[in-house]
């Protein structure tokens, strides 16, 4: 019953701050310049662990559906398998989930810091709305950032596809890319990336969360650097699951 009530008690005021920052997003002035710098510490910071990981997916994802296509005597679909596979669905679910660890552990831990250490008191003290200077630019600049590097993932995993084969089979990029881009239509590619912005929007409310109502000391950082990174990719993976129902719903052309 305790573990019950914890959980509707969480659900509850993550709603309640889900609602807040709904309403304070779009009230003036907006920070700009924290927009800009979080956007850079989100997005700029990120990108070298986004550009490997999705090199390393890429090359590995080939050098196994290599080995199983030939099998069918299927060669030739290699790239499509490995575009569609990318656009459809590794590139937005791991690139949420690399941004999840990565920059939820980040929020969660600034701002608890910032917290425990009354840092967040000091600036309410000053009459400056706290939430909308710390919390709102880390979420537009999540919402904003997360396509982007969603689409250097898909990138990057095209080209550690081609990479492993070519050293198989030697085939030219030209060739390669007629045969990845066969299959794919818009309708494959931009509603998959979009989706990347309810991912953002996910990580940056529950880290901030955890972060902005941290206590206990530096114990309470740690246990919200924690805690944002299993319940945003929890939510994440759980929330993946609607929105490809929903684009297979609106776009029936990419369920392929």
């Amino acid at each position: 019953m305790s573990l019950l009530n914890t959980l509707l008690d969480f659900i509850g005021n993550l709603g309640l701050f889900t609602l807040r920052a709904a309403r304070r997003a779009f009230l003036p002035p907006l920070e700009w310049f924290m927009i800009w710098q979080q956007i850079g510490e989100i997005g700029w910071r990120s990108l070298p662990l986004v550009l490997s990981s999705g090199f390393a997916v890429g090359l590995v994802l080939t050098l196994h559906t290599r080995s199983t296509l030939i099998r069918f005597g299927a060669e030739s679909m290699i790239p499509a398998v490995q575009s569609l596979s990318f656009f459809n669905e590794i590139g937005p679910l791991v690139a949420a989930l690399l941004v999840a660890g990565r920059v939820g552990a980040g929020i969660g831990a600034q701002l608890a810091g910032m917290r425990v250490n009354e840092e967040i008191d000091a600036v309410e003290v000053l009459s400056i709305d706290s939430f909308k200077l710390l919390v709102i630019p880390r979420i537009i600049a999540c919402i904003l950032a997360l396509p982007i590097l969603t689409v250097f993932m898909d990138v990057a995993g095209m080209a550690g596809g081609f990479l492993a084969e070519r050293s198989a089979s030697h085939i030219s990029l030209h060739l390669y890319l007629n045969r990845a881009f066969a299959l794919v239509s818009w309708a494959t590619f931009i509603p998959p990336t979009l989706k990347t912005t309810v991912f953002g929007f996910i990580i940056a409310l529950v880290s901030s969360w955890f972060g902005y109502n941290a206590t206990d000391g530096s114990l309470g950082v740690g246990r919200a650097a924690t805690n944002s990174v299993v319940v945003s990719s929890l939510l994440i993976i759980l929330t993946d699951i609607i929105l490809v129902k929903a684009i297979f719903f609106l776009f029936p052309d990419t369920a392929v």
